[in-house]
């Protein structure tokens, strides 16, 4: 009886061995989920970042395309993604910031201090507009056609070729 006590924890070792090769190895990390893309946004309200009035996501995509981007101040590559989201509100493209699980005075002092690219900054401080959308972590930016169906998502920091191509979508 004492001998099958001492194989256990190998033959536990092993099957874990095992769910490892089969599932984390043969898993390509490069892979991330898009099940918003050619569906409808999400009927979300979020409170203004400035003004804290309600915004419906719906109505703004009601008034023409536009590109979604979560974002936070505690973020490394939003600040290094910042520059190039000034360059859209420069090209006159509609750009929609969603503060991610930020305080809204840390989400304000950040864009005072880069600069503000977004026609309208919102906030979504418990993350559950980020669950809504499938947000796998900021920064994150999503393409929304008039009426609100979702063309395209991009994960990570956009270069500038990346949002000169998602810009072409939207105009």
């Amino acid at each position: 009886m004492s001998r099958w006590i001492a194989v256990l924890p190998l033959a536990a070792l092993l099957a874990l061995g095992a769910l490892f090769y089969f599932f984390a190895l043969r898993h390509d990390p490069k892979y991330q989920p898009h099940t918003l893309v050619g569906r409808q946004i999400p009927d979300i309200t979020l409170p203004a970042l400035k003004e804290g009035t309600p915004v419906s996501l719906r109505a703004a995509a009601a008034e023409g395309p536009m590109i979604v981007n979560f974002f936070a101040s505690w973020c490394a590559p939003c600040e290094i993604e910042h520059p190039v989201l000034m360059g859209l509100k420069g090209a006159q493209v509609r750009v929609v910031g969603i503060a991610y699980k930020d305080a809204p005075p840390n989400s304000q002092a950040m864009l005072g201090r880069l600069g503000d690219p977004y026609a309208q900054a919102l906030v979504d401080r418990d993350g559950r507009a980020g669950v809504e959308f499938g947000v796998t972590g900021v920064p994150e930016t999503y393409v929304i056609a008039r009426g609100g169906q979702v063309l395209q998502k991009h994960t990570g920091p956009m270069t500038q070729a990346e949002a000169e191509a998602l810009a072409k979508l939207v105009r």
